[in-house]
């Protein structure tokens, strides 16, 4: 139907030509002769059936091609040599133009908002490594932790905000290298070891000599999400398992807690952005659900396959898997 919309002014104007010819022929020539006109409609219907058809072949080639394109991943500009299968190129070109400006100044807002952030967060970590300092010196050893607390998670907070504008930052790089993993899991393990001291976590890590190769600060990175998502679901006797092993050509590493797990009908959605699931966490902590959507982004940049898998009350483990 749409090919008929198309071209029905040419399919108006052949019938047009069509009908004049016969009512010439037919009303005002004196002589007529029958058989000439028959012969000069089978010709006509001929060519017209013929160009019909090759038009619409073209249209139906041209309509593949086009529901082909629309399926890429890429731009179709960058594909097609030029604009011409389009109607209205000029429009068109012209609402690109202006839409590319607007997308351009919104990324330049971004960047800005993004710079801004990221010194912010170096500024205040100042002040805030000199209240650590200071706090070591208090004599009191009960206002000295109850004062440890928020710093760590204040610390905790500007650094995740700071790697969260470089995973969102155009210039994200990365820097795989060859990395031995114990040094990774001991790393996320001094950064929140404030907290699992804090909470008498049972503590057992089984990692042998791996290489593997990653990106060392966004592994950790990774680590200290799925530790503080332990630390904050943590039961009446917590513990918090990590081991790694060889499977064929890659090397597994998982993390386990015994805390609070995650509903069967929340593990497909974990990973995505701002679910805070169904259970409220029992009121203890607001949930963004920004933490898991951030390990999960990274892990992909990474080419990293993170998996999870839960009983609710029971435990839950995490699966990172390393090409």
């Amino acid at each position: 139907m749409s090919h008929l919309r198309r071209c029905r002014k040419y399919y108006f104007f052949c019938l047009a030509i069509f009908s004049f010819s016969n009512l010439y022929f037919l009303l005002l020539m004196q002589e007529k002769q029958t058989e000439y006109l028959l012969y000069f409609d089978l010709l006509f219907v001929v060519a017209f059936l013929i160009f019909a058809g090759s038009d619409f072949m073209h249209y139906r080639k041209e309509r593949m091609r086009k529901e082909w394109l629309l399926q890429q991943d890429d731009v179709i500009c960058d594909i097609l040599p030029t604009l011409e299968v389009f109607e209205n190129r000029d429009i068109a070109e012209h609402d690109v133009g202006i839409l590319l400006e607007r997308i351009q100044e919104q990324f330049q807002e971004s960047c800005e908002l993004q710079d801004y952030v990221a010194k912010w967060c170096h500024e205040f970590k100042i002040p805030l490594s000199t209240c650590l300092l200071m706090e070591e010196k208090i004599e009191d050893g009960k206002l000295r932790r109850d004062m440890r607390e928020p710093l760590e998670r204040m610390n905790q907070q500007i650094n995740s905000m700071m790697l969260g504008c470089k995973l969102q930052s155009p210039l994200f790089d990365l820097q795989v290298k060859k990395t031995l993993l114990p040094e990774c899991v001991k790393t996320s393990v001094r950064n929140n070891q404030f907290f699992l001291i804090r909470k008498k976590f049972a503590l057992t890590v089984q990692v042998e000599d791996l290489y593997v190769y990653t990106d060392p600060a966004w592994l950790v990175y990774i680590l200290d999400q799925l530790i503080n998502n332990a630390l904050k679901y943590s039961g009446k006797e917590p513990e918090l398992h990590i081991w790694a092993e060889r499977q064929g050509e890659k090397t597994v590493l998982f993390v386990e807690d015994n805390g609070e797990g995650i509903k069967d009908s929340d593990l497909k959605r974990i990973f995505e952005k701002g679910f805070t699931g169904n259970n409220y966490h029992n009121g203890k902590y607001k949930s963004t659900g920004m933490g898991l959507y951030m390990v999960s982004k990274i892990a992909e940049k990474l080419e990293h396959e993170i998996s999870v898998e839960s009983e609710y009350g029971v435990y839950t483990r995490f699966t990172i898997a390393i090409s």
